[in-house]
């Protein structure tokens, strides 16, 4: 399936994230308190972006990363929108808004907050890895 094809599977709130740059309302959610073990893939190319192992409740509302799986997936880009000076964070195959990253997060674990968006992420549970084609992030569960 390409992109364009993907694109209109997307629910409203979805299409508007990803697509428009938009916001989910904070708390209000699907991701920000969800904790069970698995792997976050952009809604659109279906590219693994962050692991279950590296979420954090940071109590900003929103689901709370301290490093995406393979920095190499996601880009970052100076964003000063909503008069606001913060660092986007798009996914790199399909250029889905994400969220943004902060330099307020954990500093045991690096210090970073990625801020993202639940719906620019579906969930894949441990136990669907391998059936999902995603076999090989198994071994971060170990």
């Amino acid at each position: 399936m390409n992109k364009e094809q993907r694109l209109k599977e997307l629910t409203d709130m979805q299409y508007y994230v990803t697509q428009e740059n938009g916001t989910e309302p904070p708390f209000r959610n699907e991701f920000d308190e969800h904790f069970e073990e698995g792997i976050y893939v952009d809604i659109v190319s279906g590219k693994p972006l962050f692991s279950s192992l590296d979420k954090y409740n940071s109590g900003c509302g929103w689901p709370a990363f301290t490093k995406p799986i393979q920095k190499e997936e996601v880009t970052e880009h100076f964003d000063t929108s909503h008069g606001m000076r913060r660092v986007e964070v798009r996914s790199k195959e399909a250029d889905s808004h994400l969220g943004h990253v902060f330099p307020d997060g954990p500093s045991e674990l690096g210090g970073l907050r990625y801020c993202i968006n639940s719906a620019s992420l579906r969930f894949v549970a441990k136990e669907d890895l391998e059936k999902e084609g995603y076999g090989q992030f198994l071994s971060l569960f170990k």
